[in-house]
This record gives C-alpha cells, structure tokens and sequence, in this order.
C-alpha cells in the first residue's frame, strides 16, 4: 500500500514562509537606510494632518511598512531633538536644550557611544551627508566641511560620527535678495519663503544633491559589509523655497489653509508664550496682516512634495541596487511646524501640531500595511533599530524598541510619549490625552480624541483631576538645568522671583506679549 500523499502547497508555503529566516545581506546582517527630514510636521498623506498634502513615496513606504500615528519629538527644536534621538537620552538627562552646545563638549558625554557608532562598532559602514545632528553630518554650528571622506568631526577618542560623509545639504542656491522682506523680528534670512529657482532646476537645491549622494552610495556599498546611510533632508525648513512645479500641486486660495480658532491662546497660561517668547518665525497676526499666510502654507507643502520625492529617489535606488528586501528604512521628522495653529508659526512649542512627527519604519522584521496609534518617542528609535539589526542590547538608553508594534501594531506600549522643552516644561500625549505643565506649575489638558485641534483646554475642570495625576507620574525624573555653553532658545524660571529668562532677557508676568 502506498503512503498517503497530501499535496497541500498553499500550508508547505505558509511552513516555509515561518521558517523563512529574515532578509538579510552577504554579511548576515540587515542594512540601514536612516532619513531624517528637518521641521517635518505630520502634513504627509497618510497621516492626514493636511487633506491636500500630496507625499505619494513616504505614502507607498508606509504601505510596505508600519507607520506610528501618534510620534513625537523629545524637544521641539533641531539640536536637542537630533541629540536626544542620536545618544538615546531625553533632553532632561543631557541638559542640552537650546541650538548649542554640540554634546562632545560636555564632558559626560563627550565619549557617549551614538546611534551610528554603534552600528559602526558593530561592522557596518556609516556613511550619511545633509542634515543627520544639527551641525549636518557631526559637530555644532554647520554642515561638515570639505570633500566626502572621514567625518569632520570625532568624539574625544577620535573616533568621527560617520565613517564616510559629504558636504552636501542646506538651502541651496537663494534669491538674490529675500522674496517677502522683513518680518517683525527682523531681517532674518531664514525667514523666507515662495518659488525659487525660478528656472524649475530642482539640481541646484542641497536635498536634491543628498538624495544623489546618498543613491550613489546604496548603489556602490561592498557586498562584504552591511550599511547604515544616512540621508537628511533640510527642507521643509525655512527658507521655504520650491520650483513652480511643486507649487502647482496646491491651489493658490485658502482652501490650503489649516484651521485655526480665533483667540486660541484665551485659555493657554501665560507661560505657554515663555518658551516661544522672541523667535524669527512670526506670528499669525503678522502672517494674515501681510497677506502671507496662504504663500507660507503653500511653500511648506510645496516644500514637503519636493523632499517626498528625494525619499522616492533613495527608494528607487534600494530597488535597482537589489537591496530593497534587505534594508530596514526609517523615515522620520525632528519636531513639528505650526503654521498659523495657537497664533504663530514655527516650532518651540509642546502642542500636538509642534511635536507630532512622521515616523515609518519598512523592511526585514517589519509588518507591512500597519498603522499603530500607540504613542512613540523619536527616542525609541536608537533601540529599534540595534534590536530589528540583532546588535547587543544597552542598557543606557532611555528610549523603548519598538519591535513589538513593528510586528503587531495592536501590541501595547508601557507608557505615554514625553516632549520636554527647556528644565521644567513637559507635556506627556498619551491616546487620548494631552497634558502639559509649564515650570511655574501652569497646566493644559487636551481630549485628543474628541478635540484633536487642541482648543479647549480642560485641565481646571475637576472631573479630570484624576487623569491629570496619572499622567504626572510619567514627568521625567530627572529634569536637570541648561547644560554649559547653552544657547539660543535656552529658558530658566526662578520660582523665588516669578520670573524668566528668555535668552538672555528677563520676562515678567506684566510684560507685553511680543507680537
């Protein structure tokens, strides 16, 4: 008698598919492709902070992979955004809360052991060019210097940030003269926005040159190592500038606009203007006064097609290089961008619209088609990416793998996302609430779920006494003040005096909002 014989192909294939190990190089280890994109609110088309926002790479990268929902920045300004994610510290740890110091100065952390260098320590090339720390591709106060090769800057040892970097990234070529003058802050040249070039030549701009950097160095890796690249894109930073093209894609009326309430600010503490007290980006009553408003959202999405596009121009390259089955890319923005939300434009705040963030994970260890509304840090990303790569655990790091919502996005998060912006100032977003305590104990509370806007705040209201003291309990622990050397965008409060400190300029309760 014969034996039996099942030919069940659609069970041997699901078999085979389980015991499949995950893509991986020649090298045994998956690559990375790390892009960063500067200012980047949550205006991308499937996150639908914008219903006009056209992003269809970042869109068909989300759908290949998982997409957090609900992201956000641990401070919502470049530098220690940037820092807080590339040491796995919170700003509360490091004290680096303003544009400077670069974190190498410190002497604690001047041999800390960053996100790339641990890759690198582990026998991967590092290679990155644009924007990666806020200096570009390492150090403070500008983009590295000279021709691809070494990095410019090392940590106390020596040991650069990247093994391979380029001096590529920024603004670009610039208007001969400024598109829409002055703001009420002044004649900041970053404070400006419309189309330019005006000959539709994307070649000439710093994110194109990143994008055909960073391809060619996907196209070109040695098959014997595995890659970390690192890509960061400056715009939609200020200066705002597209070709015509990207500016098409919108309508030049205020169907463009977001939604805003007039007098927003009514039930907003006092304190909530300290932390953005004087800053280049102006206000909304300046942006409608000088029929800006419309040219400055248009510019911003425009500015957000133009880079979706670099990202497409990496995808493509990790297609036609092979090496789109075993690269994990992640995609994420440093902080938010209002634009006429709570009165004002720019970032420096601790609302939704100024921390939330893009963040999309795709590639080995990934489940694709995800959406995952659970809270995430950018400071999750460090351990992410060691642990999808199988690199020894640390245990120094402050941030949580999200592994567990790459693989099942319904598995659930031990604790809420935690933005802090300067000693003091805190807000904690869960799924459904948003809490915020300023340092002089000044409070708002925000019901996501059924005021996703952020215009009502109810944290007086004494029915929500209760969820206000459990989100307490995530505050940071340790919420240490400015570090040495801080810089621009720095804020104390003396608790004693009922003052602040704004850069170097006294703040008291009677003093006249700046407008």
């Amino acid at each position: 008698m014969k034996p039996l014989s099942l030919h069940l192909p659609g069970i041997a294939l699901l078999c085979s598919l389980l015991a499949a190990p995950l893509p991986v190089t020649a090298a045994g280890r998956p690559n990375v492709l790390f892009i960063a994109i500067d200012d980047q609110n949550d205006w991308i088309g499937h996150l639908g902070g914008h219903p006009m926002a056209k992003t269809p790479n970042l869109d068909r990268l989300a759908a290949r992979g998982t997409t957090f929902t609900n992201a956000h920045c641990n401070m919502a300004l470049c530098n220690p955004s940037r820092t807080s994610l590339l040491l796995g510290l919170r700003p509360t740890t490091t004290g680096i809360y303003g544009l400077s110091p670069w974190f190498r100065t410190l002497p604690r952390w001047k041999d800390r052991v960053t996100l790339p260098q641990h890759f690198e320590n582990n026998g991967y090339l590092t290679a990155a060019t644009g924007k990666i720390y806020h200096g570009g591709t390492g150090g403070g106060g500008g983009r590295a210097k000279g021709k691809a090769g070494r990095g410019a800057k090392a940590d106390a040892a020596g040991k650069p940030e990247f093994m391979v970097t380029a001096p590529f990234g920024g603004v670009g070529t610039r208007p001969p003269k400024k598109l829409i003058g002055d703001t009420p802050m002044g004649n900041n040249p970053l404070m400006d926005w419309g189309v330019w070039p005006l000959d539709n030549d994307d070649t000439q701009k710093g994110d194109y040159q990143v994008a055909t950097w960073a391809a060619e160095q996907i196209k070109s890796a040695p098959k014997d190592r595995p890659f970390f690249i690192a890509a960061g894109f400056f715009l939609p930073h200020v200066p705002c500038y597209a070709t015509q093209k990207w500016f098409d894609l919108y309508p030049d009326d205020d169907s463009v606009l977001p939604k805003v309430m007039e007098n927003d600010r009514a039930d907003t503490p006092r304190f909530s203007w300290y932390i953005h007290w004087l800053l280049p980006e102006p206000r909304l009553k300046f942006l409608k006064e000088s029929s800006q408003w419309r040219n400055l959202v248009r510019s911003y999405l425009a500015c957000t097609s133009f880079t979706d596009a670099q990202v497409g121009r990496l995808l493509t390259a990790l297609d036609e290089s092979g090496h789109r089955d075993d690269t994990i890319v992640v995609v994420w923005g440093d902080h938010g961008w209002h634009l006429g939300e709570k009165e004002i434009s720019g970032k420096n705040t601790l609302w939704d619209r100024g921390t939330k963030v893009p963040l999309v994970f795709a590639g080995p260890g990934v489940t694709p088609g995800q959406r995952c509304g659970q809270p995430a840090e950018l400071l999750d990303i460090y351990p992410t990416l060691a642990d999808l790569a199988g690199l020894p655990k640390r245990d120094d790091l402050e941030g949580l793998s999200l592994v567990p919502q790459l693989k099942d996005a319904a598995a659930r998060r031990e604790r809420p996302a935690v933005t802090s912006h300067n000693q003091g100032n805190h807000a904690v977003r869960s799924e459904k609430w948003r809490y915020i305590r300023y340092a002089d104990g000044s409070e708002e509370l925000y019901d996501m779920v059924n005021d996703p806007d952020e215009w009502t705040n109810v944290a007086s209201k004494p029915e929500n006494a209760a969820v206000i003291a459990d989100l307490q309990k995530w505050l940071p622990s340790m919420d240490v003040p400015p570090a040495p050397g801080s810089a621009s965008r720095v804020l104390t409060y003396d608790r004693k005096t009922d003052e602040a400190v704004w850069e170097g300029i006294t703040v008291k309760r009677g003093d006249a909002i700046p407008e």
